[in-house]
C-alpha cells in the first residue's frame, strides 16, 4: 500500500513538473547564472527571483533581482533590485526599484534607484544619476541628462531641448533662455 501511494505521487510530481516546464507561462520563476530558470518558461505571470542573472521575454507581475541582473524584454508591474539591478530591453509599464535601472526601450511609469539608464520615459527618474537618450517627463535627482525633458530638477541639469523648466544649482538646455543658467532654466 504504502509503495503504490510512493508511486502515485512520484507520477504526479513529474506529471506536475513536466506541465509546468512546457506551460508557455508560469506563475513563479527561479534564475539564476549560465540561462538556468525553473521553470523553462520565457514568460511569467506572477512573481520571479533571480540569483546573479536571470532572463525572460516577458514579466507580469513581481520581478526580485537578489545579488545580480535581471533581464526581459517586456515588464507590466514591479522590478524590485534588492542589491541588484533590472533591465528591461523593450516596454516597461510600473514601477522599477534598483541600484540601476537600465530601461532600452520605453517606460510608463516610474524607476526608483541609484542610477538610472533610460531611454523614453512617460512619468518620473528619481535617482542620484538620472541618464536618457530619449524624452523623459520628470528627473529628479542630483545630476539629470537627457536628449529632451518636460521638467529637471536637481544640482546639475542638462538636456537639449526642455519643455517646461529645470531647477537646480546649475542648468543647461540648448533651448533654454540661457545655455546654461544657475537655479532655474526654461525654453522661450
Amino acid at each position: 500500500m504504502n509503495k503504490n501511494i510512493v508511486n502515485v505521487c512520484a507520477g504526479l510530481g513529474l506529471t506536475m513538473m513536466s506541465s509546468a516546464a512546457m506551460a508557455e507561462s508560469a506563475p513563479v520563476m527561479f534564475s539564476s547564472i549560465n540561462g538556468f530558470s525553473a521553470p523553462a518558461s520565457n514568460e511569467v505571470k506572477g512573481a520571479r527571483l533571480t540569483v546573479f542573472h536571470g532572463a525572460a521575454v516577458s514579466v507580469t507581475g513581481v520581478d526580485f533581482a537578489l545579488l545580480g541582473l535581471s533581464e526581459a524584454t517586456d515588464v507590466t508591474g514591479v522590478n524590485w533590485g534588492l542589491l541588484g539591478a533590472n533591465r528591461v530591453h523593450g516596454e516597461f509599464t510600473g514601477a522599477s526599484f534598483g541600484l540601476l535601472n537600465w530601461h532600452n526601450g520605453n517606460d510608463t511609469g516610474a524607476n526608483l534607484g541609484f542610477i538610472n539608464v533610460t531611454n523614453n520615459v512617460t512619468g518620473a527618474n528619481i535617482s542620484a544619476v538620472n541618464y536618457s537618450e530619449g524624452y523623459t517627463m520628470v528627473d529628479v535627482g542630483v545630476a539629470n541628462l537627457s536628449s529632451n525633458s518636460v521638467v529637471q530638477v536637481g544640482l546639475f541639469n542638462m538636456t537639449s531641448d526642455i519643455k517646461g523648466v529645470q531647477v537646480g544649482l546649475i542648468n543647461c538646455a540648448e533651448n533654454g533662455f540661457f545655455p546654461c543658467f544657475p537655479f532655474v532654466n526654461f525654453a522661450l
